[in-house]
């Protein structure tokens, strides 16, 4: 597909990010132990970002983590029959506490409820927040992101990529179509 537009660049990703821990440490003033989780791939990568900049910005207890939500989607039988795996990294009991699911876009809702689903069969936590870099609408389950980067309203045609270093190189999202 080739790309129609770059909605962000390194910059505007940066900020957005540290916008998103700023909030986060607005909305949970009370929070002694936050815990961040990223949806692998490219929400891990944000969410280790979030996570650098709450130590940077607070004395909290923060812990980090990875989710692999491959058995938690509800369209596994539509995927080839040997599922590609990656690893949950969770070490820390997420019982009580405040869970931040971290991922790159919000788009019909799905794959926050798989990491909804991944991170209660973990333990009871307290409370689950969701931060996103995108939101791009069409969504088909009732779920929202509690902290959002960036809205942008697409077609189900288009494409938003978010790219990061460590898998392309570069850090920007764009629009392919």
């Amino acid at each position: 597909m080739e790309e129609r537009s770059r909605i962000m660049n390194a910059e505007s990703v940066d900020r957005a990010l540290m916008r998103i821990s700023h909030e986060i440490l607005e909305r949970n003033p009370d929070a002694k132990e936050l815990c961040i989780v990223g949806v692998l791939r490219r929400g891990a990568t944000l969410a280790a970002q979030i996570a650098e900049n709450l130590k940077k910005l607070s004395d909290i207890t923060l812990y980090t983590g990875t989710l692999d939500i491959t058995f938690y989607r509800d369209d596994l039988g539509k995927q080839a029959l040997d599922p590609s795996l990656n690893h949950t990294d969770v070490d820390f009991d997420v019982e009580g506490k405040t869970v931040i699911i971290v991922d790159d876009v919000l788009y019909t809702g799905r794959t926050a409820r798989a990491a909804m689903d991944a991170v209660i069969a973990l333990g009871r936590p307290q409370k689950i927040q969701l931060a996103v870099l995108v939101d791009r609408g069409h969504r088909e389950l009732p779920i929202r992101g509690d902290y959002v980067g960036k809205n942008v309203p697409t077609s189900r045609k288009e494409i938003i990529a978010v790219r990061v270093p460590e898998y392309d190189g570069q850090k920007e999202v764009v629009i392919l179509g």
